[in-house]
């Protein structure tokens, strides 16, 4: 059987005074969950589940003492929370493929990385997002995400419908995925704004939420926003 290597993102914020600061990701290539942090040895307050735990949780505290994803998120938050959002610098994201780099803002970059994180750490209502993290597309656009995320959800139905020939092609399950993403960024945005002083992760999370809500619209409306781009040229 053919083992896969482990799926990388490496990404570097070069700062304007020569400051580097480096973030690196691996997914496991069968779950394509995030491989885990080290062991927690002094763990804050804000990573444990029950803390601002998120609306409609399907976690038990029980079984689940930590939040999965804020858990996968600690190391970025303490490395974060001191620098604004509007900073500028250059972001290099570098995977096995190819490397992808821009002059943007902090909060751009942050926001591609808890991107990935919050799909992969095996939180329930994230699962989903899990195809889209393995094809990871950092600073991507809003045109752009839209067209992936309805392309890996129809490609998703198509595997089902090979399974269930009967079964009906709709977004419903997917607008209802979204609802429930929202409600993970505004719990994982109440867990960080008690950590810091400043705005870049917060920001990230913030920009993450829009996006999101920004899907759920479009799918609301049938994505007619895309509909130009196809309209005539796929004609039997």
């Amino acid at each position: 059987m053919l083992k896969r290597r482990p799926f990388e993102f490496r990404y570097q914020f070069q700062f304007m005074d020569g400051h580097v600061k480096d973030y690196a990701i691996a997914l496991d290539p069968e779950t394509l969950s995030l491989f885990p942090v080290a062991a927690i040895t002094s763990p804050p307050d804000w990573i444990k589940l029950s803390y601002q735990q998120c609306k409609q949780c399907p976690l038990s505290v029980d079984v689940h003492p930590y939040c999965p994803i804020a858990v996968n998120i600690m190391e970025l938050v303490e490395a974060f929370k001191s620098v604004f959002s509007y900073h500028d610098c250059n972001v290099v994201c570098s995977t096995t493929e190819r490397s992808y780099s821009k002059e943007t803002s902090v909060m751009e970059g942050l926001s591609a990385i808890f991107g990935v994180i919050m799909a992969t750490s095996d939180c329930p209502v994230m699962e989903f997002l899990k195809p889209m993290a393995r094809f990871h597309l950092p600073f991507a656009t809003i045109e752009e995400t839209t067209v992936r995320t309805a392309s890996m959800y129809l490609l998703a139905q198509y595997f089902k419908y090979k399974d269930s020939p009967g079964m009906r092609f709709d977004f419903k399950s997917l607008e209802r995925h979204y609802s429930k993403v929202q409600l993970v960024n505004e719990g994982l945005l109440n867990r960080i704004n008690s950590v810091g002083s400043e705005d870049a992760d917060k920001n990230a999370i913030v920009t993450l939420h829009s996006l999101s809500s920004f899907l759920s619209m479009e799918i609301d409306y049938s994505l007619s926003g895309l509909e130009y781009i196809f309209s005539g040229r796929y004609a039997d």
